[in-house]
């Protein structure tokens, strides 16, 4: 087997599945091979073994200790991607394990143990500090398939979990049981009921299918044992194909020549057009910054059109882990995305109510989290209360200077050169297709005796 065929099935390991996937090509690194005939004892009860074994090929028998009561003692085999000789008090193993029939196991040297503890399901390295998205994104295994998420006091939050917060959890819990070659290429989601922020969510993942190139994830998640959100992930492994795009980014500014929300705060907390009581208010108002960092392409005068443009990228450097950064475009896909479905409605004194109903990503490209990325956001339909939006998301993979003089155009670009004879292209990749539906509604207006909850 070469370097990446014991990658990806190590990557098949329940128990490495949870690891970073920098934790799994090293391991994939550091396994030896053994190989046992029948009846050869792998490891002896009451003899220290020397690592993690994992059975690659054939099966072994597992027996408990000789001094357990008869009834007591129940044998089972061992079968490919089973393991055995980790998470023991001590380095003495407590049951036999034979070989059945020819038998090939990767064996994970003792030295070696601590890429099984990585400090994040996303890092195996004690870095000084984490992108907070990252943190959000950070799942607690409880066992396999099984993770528990929080939303962090230092997260912006809703009166209710926010939906890009489930979105990414509910995706980094199943690229977790999946071999880390494989990367989701489409998910959908349903919001069934709100989420509490002061209550942790349990994901549980149902492994749907398994294949050579593809698998298949549903993930519930849930809340004093209600399902709250459900999702399901498709993910692929990576393969050469037929390639075209006929997807075209709109013209509109670099986002190095755009103010993001705090300098837009700043700008208006000071602004002499402003009505010094809105200041105030403004000022005294708290103000939580986002993980993500948005600059808008439109001004406000834009702000009844039913479509919507806007850069964004993850506040800090984020792990170079290419699920975690997919994770983290699903968190950001749910910001201001249903709302552009209310712009030709709204009206000075509007109040309104809207929550996610439904969710769907296409992934077609490798994508970059913490780099620029534009989303061009559009509303084609709203009825019955319920408002419709699609959206794509491109890069910037480079940028091309082309000169307006016809006869030049082969020339090279010399170090002297003036930019107002050339006009920039970027060289953009859709990256993400998109659509939502969510419920829009007139905010009721509340009576004298509100109604009880309960």
């Amino acid at each position: 087997m070469d370097r990446e065929e014991v990658t990806e099935f190590l990557g098949q390991v329940p128990l490495l599945q949870c690891l970073p996937g920098s934790s799994i090509r090293r391991i994939a690194e550091a396994v030896e091979v053994r190989n046992y005939e029948p009846g050869d004892y792998v490891a002896r009860e009451g003899e220290p073994v020397d690592g993690l074994y994992i059975i690659l090929d054939g099966q072994a028998e597992v027996s408990a200790p000789a001094n357990a009561e008869e009834a007591n003692r129940p044998d089972y085999v061992l079968n490919k991607y089973d393991y055995f000789g980790y998470g023991r008090n001590s380095s003495v193993h407590q049951v036999n394990v034979v070989a059945l029939s020819k038998l090939t196991c990767f064996i994970l040297p003792n030295q070696y143990g601590h890429l099984l503890q990585p400090k994040t399901i996303w890092n195996a390295e004690e870095t000084p500090e984490h992108s907070l998205l990252e943190q959000i994104l950070h799942l607690e295994p409880l066992e396999v398939d099984i993770f528990r998420g929080f939303t962090l006091p230092e997260a912006p939050t809703f009166r209710q979990v926010f939906g890009g917060q489930f979105i990414g959890q509910a995706l980094a819990a199943a690229s977790k049981t999946v071999d880390c070659l494989k990367m989701v290429h489409s998910l959908h989601a349903i919001f069934l009921v709100a989420g509490d922020n002061n209550m942790p969510i349990i994901y549980q993942v149902h492994r749907a299918r398994d294949g050579s190139s593809f698998a298949t994830r549903k993930v519930e998640a849930k809340q004093k044992g209600l399902i709250v959100f459900t999702l399901i992930a498709s993910f692929q492994k990576e393969e050469v194909g037929f390639e075209h795009q006929a997807a075209i980014m709109p013209d509109v500014p670099p986002p190095e020549q755009l103010l993001n929300l705090e300098e837009i705060r700043e700008r208006r907390l000071t602004d002499p057009r402003f009505p010094s009581q809105y200041r105030n208010l403004a000022a005294k108002k708290k103000f939580t910054p986002w993980p993500i960092e948005m600059r808008f392409c439109e001004d406000s005068a834009s702000q009844h059109k039913p479509s919507l443009n806007y850069w964004f990228r993850a506040r800090g450097k984020l792990s170079d882990d290419q699920a975690l950064h997919r994770c983290v475009v699903a968190y950001a896909s749910d910001l201001l995305y249903s709302g552009v479905s209310l712009n030709p409605h709204r009206e000075k004194g509007l109040k309104t109510y809207s929550l996610s109903l439904d969710h769907s990503i296409w992934f077609h490209k490798p994508v970059k989290a913490d780099e620029w990325l534009l989303y061009v956001i559009e509303s084609p339909s709203a009825h019955g209360g319920r408002g419709f939006v699609t959206g794509r998301m491109f890069n910037r993979q480079g940028e091309v200077w082309i000169r307006l003089s016809s006869d030049s155009a082969s020339a090279p670009v010399r170090e002297s050169w003036d930019p107002s004879n050339y006009i920039l292209f970027w060289n953009a990749q859709l990256i993400m297709s998109l659509t939502q539906e969510a419920l829009i509604r007139r905010e009721k207006p509340r009576g004298p005796n509100p109604r009880p909850k309960l």
